[in-house]
């Protein structure tokens, strides 16, 4: 049991991950301030540095990961392109991040829930992700 919740909650993980650095892919080089800009790079390598560790971890329990959702990746792509045709500002940029970071934080809670029995290691990434969406939250604000 816990190899298998510590597997599906490193998945989980994994396939977040890759939804952030997507949703901040199709956004930064929309973004017009400069800072703004390096904050939204600095998150994705933060990300990025998070997703090398989970899969290290996988990796070593022979699983390749988690794609995320095709339907939510398709929708957040759509959502996301709509929105920067309409409005493209740093406003509407922080609103779309702050809706993707807010789902984050929800889903990766209700996944330790349901993989109570995953390993320390795996709980710890997830709530470091947790974190993470957090913080970045709190950065967006001054930009909404």
């Amino acid at each position: 049991m816990i190899e298998h919740d510590t597997i599906e909650l490193l998945r989980e993980c994994d396939a977040g991950i890759q939804m952030g650095i997507s949703a901040i892919d199709e956004v930064k080089d929309h973004a017009q301030k400069a800072d703004f800009r390096t904050m939204l790079d600095d998150y994705q390598r933060e990300y990025a540095q998070l997703q090398n560790e989970i899969q290290g971890i996988l990796h070593k329990y022979h699983d390749e990961g988690k794609d995320p959702n095709p339907v939510a990746k398709g929708m957040a792509w759509l959502k996301t392109n709509v929105m920067m045709a309409v409005k493209e500002t740093d406003e509407e940029i922080a609103n779309l991040l702050t809706d993707g970071c807010n789902m984050g934080i929800k889903s990766l809670n209700k996944y330790l829930n349901d993989y109570a029995a995953a390993d320390e290691r795996a709980q710890d990434i997830t709530r470091r992700l947790i974190e993470l969406q957090d913080r970045q939250l709190k950065e967006l604000e001054r930009y909404l």
